[in-house]
């Protein structure tokens, strides 16, 4: 048959076990940075908020803070993290980088929530991380085959419309997803128990707070490709 005659559909979640993922981190906490009560902490956190100011240099609030990413290397985090541990550090994993840049939003008096993600790569790319971890001696829970645990930031640009910042990266996450490699199979955003939003709009997909949530493939027509 010709790709021409008719569409092919199909969503790649269908072949990745997300709803056990989503069991597995069900009761996985948003990330924050600890802090020791003195001035260690304090410094160290004023310190990150002062940069950010210098960083942002008057520009746009909703501006993604690059720089953090640009300081410091993605890798395995001990827990718990201080404020006075995490600024000498060379590496952060994404909880840090979350918890660091969701400080730095409320810092600038944008509204945030913590955001969890789960997103698929490979089981190659999965056993490279999770032999690079163990190295350091840290949790390798945020595996599970080729599905990864991940953490960003949910930010409110408008009423309860969202963008979803990906501090590791250092980039917007698409709300079209198309699938493939470290695409995004679902999304979790916490919000607080009293004067919650119903929900959140994020692209065209409407996310309810504070559970697991599938997210939303493009299908891809391929009647329409095959006739270009």
């Amino acid at each position: 048959m010709s790709l021409a005659e008719g569409k092919i559909e199909f969503d790649e979640t269908d072949f990745a076990d997300t709803r056990a993922a989503m069991q597995k981190w069900e009761h996985f906490p948003a990330s924050t940075i600890s802090h020791h009560g003195g001035q260690c902490c304090q410094i160290a956190r004023e310190w990150v908020l002062s940069t950010d100011y210098s960083q942002l240099n008057a520009g746009n609030p909703l501006t993604g803070p690059r720089w953090i990413r640009q300081k410091y290397t993605w890798g395995a985090s001990t827990w718990p993290i201080y404020w006075c541990e995490a600024v000498e550090q060379k590496k952060l994993d994404c909880g840090a980088l979350a918890a660091l840049t969701q400080e730095v939003f409320a810092a600038r008096g944008v509204r945030s929530y913590h955001a969890q993600f789960i997103q698929q790569y490979s089981e190659a790319a999965t056993r490279q991380w999770s032999n690079s971890w163990n190295c350091d001696e840290a949790c390798v829970h945020w595996i599970k085959e080729d599905l990864i645990y991940h953490e960003g930031c949910a930010v409110a640009v408008r009423d309860n419309e969202i963008r979803l910042w990906d501090p590791s990266a250092g980039w917007w996450v698409n709300p079209r997803q198309f699938g493939g490699y470290g695409g995004l199979l679902a999304v979790r955003v916490f919000a607080p128990q009293f004067n919650a939003p119903t929900g959140f709009l994020w692209g065209t997909q409407r996310i309810s707070p504070n559970q697991w949530q599938k997210i939303e493939r493009v299908r891809g027509d391929f009647a329409v490709a095959a006739a270009k």
